[in-house]
């Protein structure tokens, strides 16, 4: 996606108009998001079965990150003299910079991999979505991709329900964005997790194409190089991660101080992180975009939090 334009005028209109153009035309640069078959997945073949159940058995989970109580730097603070910069705000949603607090928190260090998302879907006698089905037979069958790649390959082609759900399954939740931008950029307002350097292919898996569309992802537990303040990996490109809030074009004018749990309803679930896809614009730690809770794409993925009681901080 251009830094500033998607639609040929669009430079000319107010950036909160801009966004809700972004968001109908696919914010995150990847494969745009179904209009919405809503049929129950069909059961896999058989000889597809068996690699989902191997891709399942096969997976390990994230070790949590702990971050401590305290205020932190979120938003931006306005920039209209560099267009094109890394320190100017995407768009208005951003604005406008301010300290927050939040309580203390753990946040998984890796997206949730694939192979968590299969084990899922398994447990809950559920199959996994058309597309999620067609990509793994392909990458399989043409590419020679191993189930033991695939295990790590964060989730993807997954819903913001199936997100909540999985997470709440686990006894944990989705980061509010408050948390996730706290994780992503440290107390001090960092542009990027690993600080204001620009992106490169040793700090995150951005830019990527291929002519069909087949994702290229870094293992969730690898971006060792790119973790953030907190140590998190890939909080920036793999894939772009969905957070618990509904998407507030103006929240950050109008959060509360502590603790900010999202606005109370909303048309969009917030997306955070940017993909595989993504251009540098939409890995800095401050971007914002959302999109519908039912939709799936091959850049969206997740990952988890949980609330630590006051006496259990280290």
């Amino acid at each position: 996606m251009p830094a500033r334009s998607v639609l040929p005028g669009m430079a000319s209109l107010p950036r909160y108009v801009g966004l809700a153009i972004l968001l109908l035309v696919s914010t995150w640069s990847g494969p745009g998001f179904p209009a919405g078959n809503r049929a129950p997945s069909p059961p896999p073949s058989a000889e597809l079965a068996k690699h989902l159940t191997s891709i399942a058995k096969l997976t390990t989970s994230s070790p949590p990150i702990q971050i401590l109580e305290g205020p932190f730097l979120l938003g931006s603070v306005r920039v209209d003299d560099d267009p094109y910069g890394m320190g100017t705000q995407f768009d208005d949603t951003e604005l406008p910079q301010h300290r927050v607090w939040l309580d203390a928190y753990e946040i998984d260090r890796d997206e949730i991999s694939l192979g968590e998302y299969l084990s899922y879907l398994f447990a809950h006698k559920l199959h996994p979505s058309k597309d999620l089905q067609h990509l793994i037979w392909h990458v399989i069958t043409v590419h020679s991709v191993t189930d033991e790649t695939l295990t790590q390959w964060p989730a993807l082609y997954v819903t913001w329900k199936e997100a909540d759900s999985l997470c709440r399954s686990l006894g944990k939740r989705l980061p509010t964005e408050a948390e996730w931008e706290k994780a992503a950029r440290g107390p001090n307002g960092n542009r990027f997790p690993w600080g204001d350097a620009l992106p490169d292919s040793s700090l995150a898996m951005f830019g990527q194409h291929h002519v069909h569309e087949i994702p290229i992802l870094a293992p969730v537990s690898s971006g060792d190089a790119g973790k953030s303040y907190y140590g998190v990996h890939h909080m920036a490109g793999n894939v772009a991660e969905w957070v618990h809030d509904w998407f507030g074009f103006d929240y950050y004018a109008y959060m509360p101080e502590r603790n900010p749990p999202g606005p109370t309803s909303g048309r969009y679930k917030s997306l955070r992180g940017g993909s595989w896809k993504s251009r540098q614009i939409m890995l800095r730690t401050a971007t914002r975009s959302g999109a519908p809770a039912d939709q799936r794409s091959a850049t969206v993925g997740f990952r988890c939090a949980k609330s630590i009681p006051p006496s259990s901080t280290r």
